[in-house]
């Protein structure tokens, strides 16, 4: 498999966000793989936890305490995630069985594929402008590439003001240097569609010359071989 793009930029994650703050709560289940108890902070494997995000594993921030008492690492539990104006917390943690602690990220099943990192190559993935035109990650014809991978359905509202802030700052600082071209790569294939994309992000950043928004909509395919390296 050929790999003709190097990967000689900054990484990041850019979400769309609303100005709401309500308050929202999830059911979550997981297993839990490390406890914080200083911090108050309890890294869990959880399953997808509907309409917020995929199954991943994360640090939960846990202000009460007495949560650490019964449970302990390898648990399988149940709990509630909490978002609200002062910041996402979970609570009322039930144990619901032993569990087993993954060796890996719920995507890395086998040794087929590893996560990239710094310095790999990418592959010439296929995925969709604004306009539904399939593009080859090797058509924008730049010498540099910022990569940002996003998704416009923000489960983390007072955090997404500063990380587009902090995105758009970027963008700003390195407008006027031709050989650099910014990607925004939506990786949640189920939902960003071209036009759903467009929406969001045509309008604010019409006046840029130097970045794309690309969609992976049904290309799942595309945006795994960006983010892993197979190995066959």
């Amino acid at each position: 498999m050929k790999k003709i793009l190097q990967i000689t930029s900054l990484l990041l994650f850019v979400i769309h966000f609303s100005c709401s703050r309500t308050e929202n709560h999830y059911s979550v289940k997981g297993t839990i793989l490390e406890m914080y108890q200083n911090e108050n902070k309890i890294k869990i494997a959880h399953d997808t936890i509907p309409e917020l995000m995929m199954p991943m594993q994360m640090d939960f921030y846990v202000p009460d305490k007495k949560e650490f008492n019964d449970i302990k690492i390898g648990d399988s539990v149940h709990f509630t995630f909490i978002w609200d104006e002062d910041g996402p917390y979970a609570k009322n943690f039930k144990i619901v069985g032993k569990g087993y602690i993954p060796n890996n990220d719920w995507f890395l099943e086998d040794e087929d594929f590893l996560e990239r990192a710094i310095g790999d190559t990418l592959d010439d993935v296929t995925l969709l402008n604004l306009d539904s035109i399939e593009v080859k990650l090797n058509s924008f014809g730049k010498e540099y590439y910022f990569i940002s991978f996003i998704f416009s359905r923000c489960p983390m509202p007072n955090m997404c003001p500063a990380v587009v802030l902090k995105n758009k700052a970027l963008i700003d600082s390195f407008s006027d240097q031709n050989n650099i071209h910014f990607l925004l790569i939506s990786f949640d294939y189920l939902f960003d569609t071209p036009s759903v994309l467009k929406n969001h992000y045509d309008f604010t950043l019409s006046d840029y010359k130097n970045i794309d928004v690309l969609s992976s909509f049904k290309k799942s395919e595309g945006i795994y071989k960006l983010l892993f390296k197979y190995l066959f």
